[in-house]
């Protein structure tokens, strides 16, 4: 009963603050549509689907997502190391929002945010759902909690909310209902967005999608995947509920290029990929490995490690995956935050061993050595993958914040063995 108050406590204080921070900046939330894509993995792109669905469309709109912060279409790389920001920040944000008369802002929004009521004061049209797997176990402690979390999106009646019928959660979101109308989306015979005839390409995807038995659209997308068909027709569903033309989502669709350490190629002119993702749960990596076999012509060699002070039990779980799908493996640090590197690679390790990986894998600490080893053995045809951090800007190791992009020292190490063989 103590800890019931002390929650009660808190999420008063939590809900009270946001409430006043947002007075003081003068509730600009208020009066904005505003979409809020949640989920385990795959919200930042689904987000940026819509974005583009709704430019193509002629709508202004602003975007906050773990990648990427775009207000009217000025974008810039989110360096918070954060998907939604303090409460300070983001009250900015809406404020922006409100300034440049946007038409809809699209939020990423994690469970952690939902937890602390950060969106309290947000009023949501559309709520989207991309799917629930193991992740934060660390802070929800189970995955019954975790789902808990993300049910507040959905817990106040949104007009529209959009679901994947293919998650294995998908029930307990169900439960929740629309003001407006519900869309699901998936392979699922039951799903309104119906994915059927999916075509997998080096460099993009395409699936056709039947909406409500009658409607057929051809989504093609340059983001490869089958994980991306279910991202870009999370986006397409939620357009199609809001009333945009089909015309303009099958080219906003098309539309988005590609998303800052999303399965972005970050090497050209080489005989071989190098791909940078962001993938550090089991489920994104066992999506990220399953994409890259069905698209490499030879080799899948992985570079990664696991995030510290978060979800222990997730490392060897990962461990297990990268055995079981990559060709070569090469260990390494990831952020240990405040945690001993070795410890975490130490748990990694124990799935890899598990799932008889252990012979083709190599630990290299140094996440630049790791990266450098991956580049001295790929032979053309073969596909580095280098997962775990994506976009992001900086690491923080011994509780100290160093500035890091794996894109760039990819080509930073390709320009020095470009160098090299020169002379």
């Amino acid at each position: 009963m103590p800890t019931r108050g002390v929650r009660t406590l808190e999420e008063v204080y939590r809900r009270s603050r946001v409430k006043l921070v947002s007075a003081r900046y003068g509730n600009p939330a208020k009066n904005l549509r505003v979409i809020a894509v949640t989920g385990t993995n795959g919200k930042t792109t689904t987000a940026c689907f819509i974005n583009e669905i709704l430019k193509e469309a002629g709508m202004t709109t602003a975007m906050f997502t773990t990648a990427l912060i775009e207000v009217a279409g000025k974008s810039q790389l989110n360096d918070l190391n954060a998907t939604v920001g303090l409460t300070t920040r983001m009250q900015q944000f809406f404020r922006d929002a409100k300034k440049a008369k946007v038409d809809y802002v699209i939020l990423e929004v994690t469970s952690h945010a939902l937890h602390q009521h950060k969106l309290a004061t947000v009023p949501i049209e559309a709520a989207v759902m991309t799917n629930l797997t193991q992740d934060h176990l660390d802070y929800h402690k189970t995955m019954e909690a975790y789902a808990s979390a993300k049910g507040k999106l959905f817990a106040n009646n949104p007009s529209y909310i959009v679901l994947n019928h293919d998650d294995e959660w998908f029930e307990f979101f169900n439960q929740f209902p629309a003001s407006d109308q519900k869309i699901t989306y998936g392979a699922d015979e039951d799903a309104e967005a119906k994915i059927s005839n999916v075509t997998l390409y080096r460099k993009g995807s395409e699936a056709e999608v039947v909406i409500d038995h009658q409607t057929n659209l051809l989504l093609t997308t340059a983001l490869p995947g089958k994980f991306n068909v279910y991202n870009m027709v999370a986006a397409a569903a939620t357009a199609y509920v809001l009333g945009v033309k089909l015309r303009d989502i099958v080219e906003g669709v098309a539309n988005l290029d590609g998303v800052p350490g999303r399965f972005e190629r970050v090497a050209e002119g080489l005989d071989y990929d190098v791909i940078v993702d962001y993938a550090h749960t089991p489920d994104a990596l066992e999506k990220l490995l399953e994409a890259a076999k069905a698209i490499a012509k030879k080799r899948v060699i992985l570079v990664f490690g696991a995030t510290g002070d978060r979800d222990k039990g997730k490392r060897p779980i990962m461990g297990e995956i990268a055995a079981k799908f990559a060709d070569r493996i090469i260990l390494t640090d990831d952020e240990s935050y405040n945690e001993d590197a070795q410890a975490i690679r130490d748990q990694v390790r124990e799935g890899i061993i598990a799932g008889k990986g252990d012979g083709m894998t190599l630990e290299i600490a140094d996440r630049r050595e790791a990266i450098d080893k991956a580049l001295s053995i790929a032979k053309k045809g073969d596909m580095i993958l280098i997962a775990g951090m994506g976009h992001e800007q900086y690491r923080i190791v011994n509780g100290e914040r160093l500035p890091w992009n794996d894109g760039d020292v990819v080509r930073e190490l390709v320009h020095e063995r470009t160098l090299t063989k020169e002379k």
